[in-house]
């Protein structure tokens, strides 16, 4: 089987609220989605969220890169099982284009493209064969001994950002109320009092529950250290990405002074950082998202990367995913076993519109059931998908 088509398309995503942390602020998304045909009439589908400050991408670069790319090197393929892909895509070589004036590039750049063209091939490969996504992970030789096969999953909650105590209750009695086993607290905001606000959750949440932090590079390298400790007494599990980038080597001499696994995320975005962590010893888990990462193939590989090198993973979200980079996520949670923390599927709680015919989103305390059906086991709302569409390019055939 080959390639009839691959289009693209940018979607926007509005937030249902805007959704604020320490690096940026936010309202609506951006959103790459590609659309593979197969010759048999299959058709996938895959996200990507360019994000400049994480993977140095916008929508710009991302429209540079989808068009200078020479699909033939996919188009070329014959596609009989998902080794078939995952082979094939392995090989993928992107345009050399630049980035946004100003933006700092490394190795991810690119990383949401690749992660959209990836979902949306395996997706109709696994559907013109009739299997699931899922059956492509076994290709990936190096993460065998991490598959196992689930049939549910618990999600954690999540508190972002948010001025006045009244919010912040708020906020913490829906995490008590939906049951959440997991939450997550945005720290490092400018303007919000850390200390006041973590003594507001765990008023409500208790002590049961498992809090961890996220700064989202909002310490310094100088007073991190600093910040840390004045939180150690809310009995954080982890702290995530707590200086920026550019500053991560800090972390190897913050480590050994702190009792706290410190997580990297915008740091952690591709094997290449992976290998520099575990050198530098800069952290203790692997935040792994699937579009900054570039897919759910390299996301497989960091994985067992991590845990290879003794180091804890988390299958982490983007803010605003839609039903497919949900379904991606949920088919990675339900078959790879060590994952100690789980984001996603936030679905109707922050999104205007998932583009999918089912309903995603978790249930209560974050519960959520394994996915049945071919390829994703999805079915894109094509109609709704082009009505939205603010660009649409056909990028093979040319």
């Amino acid at each position: 089987m080959r390639i009839h088509s691959i289009t693209a398309f940018q979607v926007p995503i509005r937030l249902k609220r805007p959704i604020r942390h320490a690096s940026h602020e936010r309202d609506r998304n951006e959103t790459l989605l590609i659309r593979t045909e197969l010759e048999d009439g299959s058709v996938g589908w895959g996200e990507g969220l360019p994000r400049d400050y994480v993977t140095g991408e916008s929508i710009g670069s991302v429209w540079r890169h989808l068009l200078g790319t020479d699909f033939g090197q996919l188009a070329d393929g014959r596609y009989s099982e998902p080794g078939d892909a995952v082979n094939i895509l392995d090989r993928l070589v992107l345009a050399n284009v630049d980035a946004d004036p100003g933006t700092a590039v490394r190795e991810c750049f690119g990383n949401s493209v690749r992660c959209a063209v990836e979902l949306s091939l395996l997706d109709a490969v696994c559907r013109s064969v009739g299997c699931s996504i899922a059956d492509a992970f076994p290709k990936v030789a190096e993460a065998a001994s991490l598959l196992s096969s689930q049939s549910e999953v618990f999600y954690s909650g999540v508190i972002t950002s948010a001025h006045g105590w009244l919010r912040q209750w708020r906020s913490a009695i829906r995490m008590k109320a939906f049951g959440f086993r997991q939450v997550k607290v945005k720290v490092g905001t400018p303007g919000i009092d850390d200390h006041r606000l973590l003594s507001r959750v765990r008023s409500v949440l208790g002590k049961s529950v498992n809090l961890r932090l996220d700064a989202n590079e909002a310490w310094t390298a100088e007073h991190v250290l600093q910040r840390i400790a004045e939180l150690l007494e809310f009995e954080p599990t982890s702290i995530e990405q707590p200086v920026r980038h550019e500053d991560v080597k800090v972390l190897s001499s913050i480590r050994p002074q702190v009792s706290v696994p410190l997580m990297l995320d915008e740091s952690l975005c591709c094997m290449e950082d992976a290998q520099r962590a575990v050198e530098n010893r800069t952290c203790d888990s692997f935040n792994l998202r699937i579009s900054k990462c570039g897919g759910l193939l390299p996301c497989l590989r960091l994985a067992a990367f991590a845990v290879r090198h003794g180091l804890d993973i988390q299958l982490g979200c983007q803010v605003g995913e839609t039903g497919i980079l949900s379904a991606a996520g949920r088919h990675f949670a339900c078959n790879v076993r060590q994952i100690r923390y789980l984001e996603g599927s936030y679905g109707r709680f922050l999104v205007t519109d998932q583009l999918t015919q089912e309903d995603l989103t978790f249930g209560y305390g974050g519960r959520a059931s394994r996915l049945s059906g071919h390829g994703l086991g999805i079915h894109v709302d094509e109609h709704k998908v082009r009505m939205l569409a603010e660009r649409t390019d056909i990028l093979w055939p040319r």
